[in-house]
């Protein structure tokens, strides 16, 4: 299953440059890097990055982070993928631009 995260420019430059990272402020702050499921993540672009472009969108399979990665209740009572220890460049599978346009972030073709 794939999840996804919305890194902010400086934050994926940091992740490249440095290979990890411990996340965005707000994940440092909960102590776990916030991720969304498909169904979430268009949500939690207009909850949490509603102004914000430059955007990138990343994908990581979920079975692949091992016992790190528990699924917790959190808006509306849904679960949402955490992971409890640092994210590594190796664990991305794909990214791709997340745009602001005038209705909204512009996900890529196809996302469910």
């Amino acid at each position: 299953m794939l999840i996804y995260k919305i890194f902010r420019a400086p934050e994926w430059a940091e992740l490249e440059s440095n290979g990890e990272t411990a996340g965005a402020p707000i994940d440092i702050s909960d102590g776990y890097i916030h991720f969304s499921t498909a169904e979430q993540a268009r949500e939690t672009a207009a909850k949490h990055f509603t102004h914000e472009d430059n955007l990138i969108l990343a994908a990581l399979d979920a079975d692949t982070l091992g016992e790190a990665l528990k699924w917790e209740p959190s808006r509306g009572g849904a679960l949402f993928p955490h992971l409890y220890r640092h994210l590594t460049l190796a664990d991305i599978l794909w990214t791709k631009p997340l745009p602001l346009g005038s209705d909204g972030h512009g996900f890529p073709e196809g996302f469910a």
